[in-house]
């Protein structure tokens, strides 16, 4: 899928406790990569989960890819994923690379696809997953080779930066229109900043809108600012959340398709139904054969 424009015109979330965000204005055309900027606690993923379609802002507008928010947020869902969002996209430590990859190429092809896609042959199929996972990890500059035990790594095992490209992957096999990565430079050095924004950079080069949660925007990127001048913030990003009314989260119900089924602050696409995730170790060996991961 193409990147998606994005525009906000003062956008807001109030929750029981004060405001997480307000007053956040901006526009950023295709394939741009957007940095939200901000200390923690000032609703930094708030607003990501807003744009996205995961939150319902209670203030302003915003249209992500044509999807009118705070109206449409199963539109706003179907064309954005998110990655690295603590509490909603976590890695389970105990799978391994390949394990989590095989789900979610599962997932996506159960919930993202057309009847017709899961009636061809099953050759067909296989080499398709295949491709998209290859497609995915090429584009988050995953090399599986790379890794102490290759695609059987345990998630456990990995570098923060590598867990951090294992994520955003994920995220890429559905082939979003928007991508949205939370705490992009948390807890990372210098040289891994500047890797991984070299990363989404390159994913925003190649067309697909790039929206990232950071403490300090890089320079080029389309800056936005969840600080207004005359306030710090309404408490941590996490807290933020709970803070917001139930009523302010994205509704599973307000759309058919099946990726709206999700817990409403969950990824309400293919590869957050892995939510709800059966263990990866009880697939079936035909399947997992079938995408190659054997």
């Amino acid at each position: 899928m193409a990147g998606v424009g994005v525009t906000a015109r003062g956008l807001g979330l109030e929750g029981p406790r004060g405001w997480a965000f307000r007053e956040v204005s901006f526009e950023a055309d295709p394939g741009s990569l957007i940095a939200v900027e901000g200390p923690s606690g000032s609703g930094r993923t708030c607003l990501l989960l807003a744009l996205t379609g995961r939150m319902k802002a209670t203030e302003g507008t915003a249209e992500v890819g044509g999807a009118g928010l705070p109206k449409q947020l199963g539109a706003a869902r179907r064309i954005s994923a998110l990655a690295h969002v603590p509490g909603v996209t976590d890695l389970d430590p105990a799978l391994t690379v390949a394990e989590h990859l095989h789900e979610r190429a599962l997932l996506q092809r159960r919930f993202g696809g057309s009847l017709r896609g899961l009636l061809r042959p099953r050759a067909e199929r296989a080499t398709e997953t295949r491709l998209r996972i290859d497609r995915a990890l090429t584009a988050a500059g995953l090399d599986r080779e790379a890794l102490p035990k290759g695609s059987r790594t345990a998630v456990r095992d990995l570098e923060r930066v590598e867990a951090l490209r294992l994520s955003v992957a994920l995220a890429l096999i559905g082939e979003p229109g928007l991508l949205g990565v939370d705490d992009t430079d948390l807890k990372l050095s210098d040289a891994e900043r500047a890797e991984i924004w070299t990363l989404l950079r390159s994913i925003a080069e190649a067309g697909t809108t790039v929206v990232a949660v950071c403490s300090e925007a890089p320079e080029g990127a389309v800056t936005v600012s969840t600080v207004a001048e005359d306030e710090t913030g309404a408490g941590d990003a996490a807290d933020a959340r709970d803070e917001a009314d139930p009523e302010d989260a994205a509704d599973p119900h307000d759309d058919a398709s099946p990726e709206n089924a999700a817990d409403p602050h969950d990824n309400a696409s293919p590869e957050d139904a892995a939510g709800s995730r059966t263990d990866a170790k009880e697939v079936s060996a035909d399947a997992r054969a079938e995408a190659g991961l054997a």
